[in-house]
C-alpha cells in the first residue's frame, strides 16, 4: 500500500482511492495506517473483504464509478505495473 499511497496524488481528480483494512481491531490498525498512509483515506471493514473475496493483505481491486470491477490482484506489484493498471482504469472511465 505505501506505493499506492505515494502515487495516489498523481491521479487526483481521476481516481478515488480508499484503503480498507481488516482482520484486526481499530486500535491495532490505526498506528499502522498512520505509518503507511498519508494520502489515502482508510477504514476498517471486513465485509468489503468478503464482498470481493479478499483473503488477506495486500490486495487491490480497481472498480469504475459505476461498480464494474476492471482489475484486481493479490500481493504487491511494482510501481510501473500499478500505474499501468491505474491508467487502464482511467481509460475505462473510472
Amino acid at each position: 500500500m505505501p506505493v499506492v499511497d505515494a502515487i495516489a496524488p498523481d491521479y487526483e481528480g481521476e481516481i478515488t482511492f480508499v484503503a480498507i483494512a481488516g482482520r484486526s481491531t481499530l486500535d491495532k490498525t490505526t498506528p499502522a495506517a498512520g505509518e503507511l498512509l498519508s494520502n489515502l483515506p482508510w477504514g476498517l471493514d471486513d465485509s468489503i473483504w468478503e464482498l470481493y473475496g479478499i483473503p488477506g493483505q495486500p490486495a487491490s481491486v480497481l472498480i469504475t464509478g459505476n461498480d464494474i470491477v476492471v482489475d484486481g490482484w493479490f500481493g504487491a506489484l511494482p510501481e510501473d505495473e500499478i500505474r499501468a493498471a491505474l491508467d487502464q482504469l482511467v481509460a475505462y472511465g473510472a
